[in-house]
């Protein structure tokens, strides 16, 4: 498995509501992405900076979401450029499911 962390700049900051308004109206585009096992989304305790943590299959099943595109929708969304960072996830411990899932 393979985890990236993204991270971007807010225009403007975000309190928590906003950010889950903002956020919900992204989640379900995610839903159907294959590879993709889970998403988190993220805001910095200052409410600046903003991103997410996902869990892939892959690393191909994630390079195929993090395209130009899709880099052009979050600066144009949230005003920054999204730094992506990959990586390798053997392990998972998952406390809401009980499990421990290896790759």
């Amino acid at each position: 498995m393979i985890t990236a962390i993204i991270q971007f700049g807010l225009s403007e900051p975000f309190n928590r509501e906003k950010a889950r308004e903002v956020f919900s109206s992204t989640a379900p585009k995610y839903q159907q992405i294959e590879g993709l096992i889970r998403k988190y989304y993220l805001l910095s305790d200052n409410g600046r900076t903003a991103g997410g943590v996902y869990l892939w299959e892959s690393r191909t099943a994630a390079e195929k979401l993090y395209t130009d595109d899709w880099k052009r929708f979050i600066r144009e969304k949230y005003g920054s450029e999204p730094l992506v960072t990959y990586f390798e996830c053997p392990v998972v411990v998952d406390n809401l499911l009980g499990e421990i899932i290896e790759d």
